[in-house]
């Protein structure tokens, strides 16, 4: 049962992003930031008010505290180059940040591959309502992926509405440095989720933040977390991190270790089974593994779980998301890839107790491109990073076409009956 809405590429989302300039001096030459400040330390008060003026009449209806952010990155070039704040005017420490920064539309290529979880706040819902938070794959300019968010609300039987876009698209920043290659980044407190956005933060991350697999995850305590996998490229190489968090606010985004994190598309189970963390993930290119492990950041080799089997899947079967709970076991969303690099969804069952056991699969695919959904920046693609149960139903975002968003309901008692 296919939603009608459809969430597409959209140029006009743009935030501001720190313009990089090096900073090291070349040739005996004062660098390039230096030269920039300096030529407007060279200004009397006058024009920098004007050219402060300028900048603003283009760019602050257009963003959110736009002068606050400028402010911000006029903090960090004083830090790189040893400016005296003291000694400059307001006015030109902001026109100085001006200078270092640039609109980037992170959105503007492509929206696709979406993840689902509950929200943490379920107050104030209706009985059979869920608030919910889609995590989304936004691609933009030199085609570079980032993590943006959009909330919304599951009302009973097949109803779904997403909260509108705040006017303004913020960066989570505060980037700040942990152990073993980890990253702390926050939203800004007067920020929304929906209009936050990730940005490659590392160098490993620094051509892409990919395909993010969120999961609600229940430790052995009771207590709640919300991870997610998600594949870092740098250009050249693929890694496997995890991002974490308990509010949404304050992020951990970390590297996995182990030889399973040299791949892509690892999908946690949502608790441990067992006593052992699990994920989902394709190890060979080819075939889907069950990967398990003792600690949450350290991934060994998994054990094949299951290969292609139908026409619809025979070049390759991987994950679509983690893992949804059932009384039945298992279910998790697959994805195929057939003739003429046709991918599809289709579903299996595992057993709850022991998941290496394969106990149904779905012969036909629930979803695949057709139609209008087969144009895109890659054609003929559905795909999705997780869904989420809905009382009796499967709630499923999936991209289309690596360009656009769709959703669709799928009856939990049908899609087993389905399973052969």
């Amino acid at each position: 049962m296919h939603w009608p809405l459809r969430l597409q590429a959209d140029a006009s989302r743009v935030v501001v992003r720190p313009f990089q300039i090096p900073v090291e001096s070349q040739n005996g030459r004062p660098s390039r930031p230096r030269r920039i400040v300096d030529g407007v330390l060279a200004l009397d008060e006058a024009e920098a008010a004007r050219e402060l003026s300028m900048v603003l009449k283009d760019f602050e209806a257009r963003h959110w505290q736009t002068r606050d952010v400028f402010k911000t990155r006029y903090a960090q070039m004083a830090r790189a180059l040893t400016l005296d704040g003291d000694a400059i005017s307001d006015t030109k420490q902001q026109l100085i940040g001006a200078f270092f920064c640039n609109e980037y539309s992170y959105a503007a290529a492509a929206i696709m591959n979406p993840s689902i979880v509950r929200h943490p706040d379920q107050s104030g819902l209706s009985p059979g309502s869920s608030r919910i938070i889609m995590s989304l794959r936004t691609v933009g300019e030199g085609h570079i992926s980032s993590i943006a968010f959009r909330e919304g609300i599951l009302s009973p039987g097949t109803f779904f509405e997403l909260a509108p876009e705040p006017p303004f698209a913020t960066a989570a920043d505060s980037a700040r440095e942990l152990e073993n290659g980890a990253i702390e980044v926050h939203r800004h407190r007067d920020s929304t989720l929906s209009g936050t956005v990730i940005f490659p933060m590392t160098s490993a991350q620094s051509k892409g933040l990919e395909d993010l697999r969120l999961v609600e995850f229940t430790h052995d305590d009771g207590s709640v977390e919300w991870l997610g996998t998600y594949t870092a490229y740098n250009g050249a190489e693929i890694r496997s991190e995890l991002i974490r968090t308990r509010d949404f606010r304050s992020f951990q985004m970390a590297p996995l270790a182990g030889p399973a994190a040299r791949n892509k598309g690892m999908a946690l189970f949502p608790r441990r089974v067992g006593g052992r963390y699990a994920m989902a993930g394709r190890q060979d290119g080819e075939n889907l593994f069950l990967i398990r492990s003792d600690d949450l950041t350290s991934w060994g080799e998994g054990e094949l779980l299951m290969t292609p089997r139908y026409p619809w899947e025979m070049v390759q079967i991987g994950n679509c998301g983690s893992p949804i709970e059932l009384d039945e076991g298992w279910l998790l969303l697959t994805h195929g890839v057939g003739a003429m690099r046709k991918y599809s969804i289709g579903a299996i069952l595992l057993d709850k107790e022991d998941p290496s056991r394969v106990l149904a699969r779905t012969a036909e695919p629930l979803v695949a491109a057709a139609a209008e959904d087969r144009e895109g920046y890659v054609p003929n693609v559905v795909y999705t990073c997780g869904a989420l149960r809905h009382g009796e139903l499967i709630f499923m975002p999936y991209g289309i076409a690596d360009s656009a968003v769709g959703f669709g309901f799928v009856p939990i008692k049908e899609l087993l009956a389905a399973m052969v």
